[in-house]
């Protein structure tokens, strides 16, 4: 697609700065990550295709962790207290937050997998949310294998729609399904959480 060349040809430019062009692919996918203005794939595809399966994938992914932290830490420090304050007079919300919390890195897990959860505003819902920082970056790493897939596939020279003329459309399938599975599963969890709190029962 149009946008998957664009960001190839902007990474290409960037090869050329050696480290210090590496360092602005990782504040890009920074960026992307916290902003989510482009899908992640794009950048991962043009990382994968200028500099390799490897250094792509790790470039790429030090850029996915850092807006991810950089989401969760605006909000956490500035806000989450705001929240605890709200929560503190409304009992069932507070033992939903509780339970949302104990729930860890399951929950960020399936939150990370789910196609419909856009990876930056879910990263700042976290951050008002109970669940501990150690949970919410175990929880992340979830999104790096299809990372990993779009930095290999941009290092064979497969990018955009020309993906499922080249074969990995099979691939992209089962992605697809795993997502709504993994979007099923998110439902039923938190559909059973709130009828816990509801129903009294914080276990």
């Amino acid at each position: 697609g149009g946008r998957a060349g664009a960001s190839l040809h902007a990474v290409e430019r960037l090869r050329g700065f050696g480290v210090a062009g590496g360092l602005v692919l990782v504040a890009l996918q920074a960026l992307v990550a916290s902003v989510g203005v482009l899908p992640a794939s794009l950048l991962g595809l043009a990382a994968g295709a200028v500099y390799g399966t490897g250094p792509g994938f790790g470039l790429a992914t030090a850029g996915v962790l850092l807006g991810a932290a950089a989401s969760f830490a605006i909000t956490r420090s500035a806000l989450r207290p705001l929240v605890e304050r709200h929560l503190a007079g409304r009992n069932r919300m507070g033992r939903l937050d509780a339970a949302l919390g104990r729930d860890g890195w399951r929950l960020v897990l399936l939150l990370r997998i789910s196609p419909i959860m856009p990876f930056s505003l879910t990263s700042y819902a976290l951050g008002l949310s109970a669940v501990r920082s150690a949970d919410y970056f175990l929880g992340t790493l979830a999104a790096l294998p299809a990372l990993l897939l779009y930095v290999a596939m941009g290092a064979l020279g497969i990018t955009g729609m020309d993906a499922l003329r080249r074969g990995a459309a099979p691939i992209h399938l089962a992605l697809l399904g795993l997502g709504l599975a993994t979007t099923a599963l998110l439902t039923l969890r938190l559909g059973t959480l709130v009828a816990r709190v509801v129903g009294g029962d914080e276990a």
